[in-house]
């Protein structure tokens, strides 16, 4: 069995060769959000995961085994629910909307211009459709926001203020 204590974020630094031919894991947030799990990787090898607490592996992420080998983690996909604004009733701004009452819930949320992507709760999918958006449900990948105080994944080196 095979540790890993390192996580490279993204991969960043890597070469993208070393990347691609790296054996991966597939995991869907669950197991994504927890700092201490077993899998098993594309080459049927068993990994102890064993990273710092609070630390959230990311698709794209590379974690790196204690005899120095890569292997590359993949966000699975899982069941969501998509929602989107309907365009009939609403408009964009209640796609905002949403993720406030989402947000003030403390729900895990992923984000896009056109969006939302939550996991799949009753009570919330009838608030939102309440709320005149559409809700589907959808077998696709989950990368929440990691929060205002959390790790911003892609953000390396960005020191300056706003």
């Amino acid at each position: 069995m095979l540790t890993c204590t390192k996580l490279i974020s993204g991969g960043q630094g890597l070469a993208q060769a070393l990347i691609k031919r790296a054996p991966f894991i597939s995991l869907d947030w669950d197991v994504r959000q927890k700092s201490r799990f077993q899998v098993t990787d594309s080459t049927d090898r068993v990994l102890s995961v064993f990273l710092q607490r609070g630390h959230v592996v990311r698709g794209g992420d590379v974690l790196v085994a204690d005899d120095g080998s890569l292997v590359r983690v993949e966000a699975a996909k899982q069941t969501l629910l998509r929602i989107t604004a309907c365009t009939a009733h609403g408009s964009p701004f209640d796609l905002t909307r949403a993720a406030y009452h989402l947000g003030n819930r403390h729900v895990p949320i992923e984000l896009k211009p056109d969006h939302l992507k939550i996991e799949p709760d009753s009570v919330l999918a009838d608030m939102l459709r309440s709320m005149h958006l559409i809700v589907n449900t959808v077998d696709e990948s989950f990368e929440p926001e990691s929060g205002a105080y959390g790790s911003h994944h892609g953000g390396s080196g960005h020191s300056h203020g706003h």
